[in-house]
Order: C-alpha cells, then structure tokens, then sequence
C-alpha cells in the first residue's frame, strides 16, 4: 500500500523553492513520489511565468486529492496566508513572513494527522523571519517545538560516491567562537542516541556504526592543542559505547572523509556546523538532503539556501530537492 502523499513548504517566496519544486514536479510527475505544496496556486503560476517555466497548477482541497491530481498538475493545497502575499523574486520582505511559517505549521498538523506521508521544506530566509519576530535559528528548532519541545537533531546526508557520507554537527547554529562552551557531554550522547535509532528505523541498519570527530586540530594530541577530547568528547563516547552502541573516536577530523575512512561508520557526530557540512557538499554540493532526526514525523530538506541572488534568474538546480524528495518517500516506506 502506497503512503500518503508528502507535504511540501512554499519555503522563502523570494528564493528559489517555488522554481525547484516546479522543476521537481516535471521530473517526477511520471513516477512520483506524489506530493502537493502548501502554497498559493497563483503565487506558483506567477513563478512559473516570471521564469518561463510555466507549469500546470491545481489547487486541492485536501491531501488526499494529490494522487489523483499529480499526474497532470502540481497540487496545491491553499492557505489563505500565501493566497494574500504578495512577493518578489530575489527581495526578501517580512511581510511574507506569515506565510512561510503558515506553510510550515499547516505541513506538521498534516504528518502529525497521518494525512501526509512525510514532509520536505523548501529553504527559508532566517534573517527576514527573525526580523518578524520568528524566535527560532532555523527549521531543526522550530520543529522540535511544534513538535513538543524535542530537541531534534539535524543530519546531512549524501549517498553518492560510494560510501555514502552521513554527518550530525552537535552544536549547529552556532558562532564557533561559541562552540567549546556549548559542547557538552550529554549534548554529544543525546546526538548520538537520536541517530542511532535513526540509523535503524529509517535507513534500515540492523547494527549502526557511529563515529565521532575531535574539536581540536590531530583531535588535541593529547592536551596539546586542548582538552575538550578528553574532558567533554570520550566521556560521551563511553556512555555510547554503555548503551552497546558500536562508536569509535575521538579522531582527527581532517583523515576522517575520504573513502577508505567513510567505510567504516554509517554516520559521524561532528563537533560544529562547518566541520561536519564542508566535506559533505565537497563530495556532492547537489544532492545533500537535510533530515531532522528525533521527530515524530519525518522531515527533510533540500540541503541549501534560499538562493536569492539567483531566484530572478530561473538557473536553480532541483537535485538536492528531488533527494529530499525521495528520501522523505523511503523513509516513509519503511514506516509503513
């Protein structure tokens, strides 16, 4: 039995997710998997026809209407939030903010009603939100609110080349000149606790293996270049390694991505956003998907920004959405 359709965000209105999520539906239209947009039919069409990539949109009244609607049009489940934006390509506005988190509320209320399968966010402008009094760094946070106060945890994964790479940043928006402070042992054992369930339910590990990055340069080389590897880091790995989690580390995070490395874990804890993020978009800077791990429900990301500086330009690249797409599908087949 196939799950229900997935619920797509409009995402940032002056950014790229309303031409990628046209794209997307182009290239999967034939083959699925279903899914609708929580947006605005005419808010699309306009999209569509700024771009020259006009594509046929039909509004819906509920989720379960996108099946027999996706072979011939996009779906589009209206809220009267995006119906009354009015936006522009490549400036962002507070005023679109209402909206963007209209989309986000009404996608969650669907998965946690079991009225979609799954959903996948288009990319959303923190900056323009924060400045309309959205009180969260980003979509990892907000969903753990809605959700009820979890505290989720975000992975990036890619699955090409081979081995696949699967990072977890323990403290993620945050200054580095911040991180040593706010990286704690029970930070790194819950990051590792939520991804080893994970690993089992949604990627299908029966016996995940983990691994875990130094902060420091050669992982402090013993106290040399700093003590967090054997104050904050190996603790938390002992506990792991308590709760008969496979786990090795701390290791050096400069030999830990290339191939040979790769093969011998399904997923890393890194100890801030950019350690774990640079090598994952140098191996594939098109296909990252964002998964928010620790949810009731499952949701991903294009694993990008909201591109402004682009949007006009009708060149953004609908892999990384198309991922998330299908990542969202599996993950929701597994459930089912």
């Amino acid at each position: 039995m196939s799950p229900a359709p997935i619920a797509v965000t409009m995402g940032e209105p002056a950014g790229i997710g309303g031409e990628i999520t046209l794209r997307a539906w182009d290239k999967r239209k034939a083959t699925g998997p279903v899914f609708f947009v929580i947006d605005s039919t005419a808010r699309l069409k306009a999209v569509g026809k700024t771009l020259n990539i006009e594509m046929p949109v039909e509004a819906i009244a509920a989720p379960e209407a996108a099946s027999a609607v996706f072979a011939r049009a996009i779906p589009v489940l209206e809220i009267p939030e995006a119906s009354s934006t009015m936006f522009f390509l490549g400036l962002p506005e507070p005023g679109t903010a209402k909206a963007v988190i209209a989309s986000i509320d009404k996608a969650v209320q669907l998965v946690q009603s079991g009225a979609a399968s799954a959903m996948v966010t288009n990319p959303i402008q923190k900056a323009v939100l924060q400045q309309a009094g959205f009180a969260f760094p980003g979509h990892t946070e907000y969903l753990g609110h809605l959700a009820g106060g979890l505290h989720s945890v975000m992975m990036l994964a890619v699955e090409r080349p081979t081995p696949p790479l699967r990072v977890v940043p323990v403290t993620v928006h945050t200054a580095l000149k911040n991180v040593p402070a706010e990286l704690t042992t029970q930070a790194i054992v819950h990051c590792g606790r939520v991804t080893v369930a994970a690993l089992k339910r949604d990627f299908g590990l029966s016996s995940p293996r983990l691994a875990v990055t130094g902060l420091n340069p050669h992982a402090g080389e013993d106290g040399k270049m700093g003590d967090e590897e054997t104050r904050i880091i190996a603790p938390a790995i002992e506990q792991l390694r308590a709760d008969g989690i496979a786990v090795t580390g701390p290791a050096p995070a400069d030999t830990f991505f290339h191939a040979e490395a790769r093969a011998k874990y399904d997923a890393v804890l890194c100890m801030y956003h950019d350690q774990a993020l640079i090598p994952l978009k140098t191996l594939d800077f098109a296909g990252g998907v964002n998964i928010t791990l620790g949810l009731p429900f499952i949701r991903t990301s294009p694993d990008h920004g909201t591109a402004t500086d682009i949007a006009p330009k009708g060149i953004a690249d609908p892999t990384s959405f198309l991922a998330a797409l299908d990542v969202a599908h599996t993950f929701a087949l597994r459930r089912s």
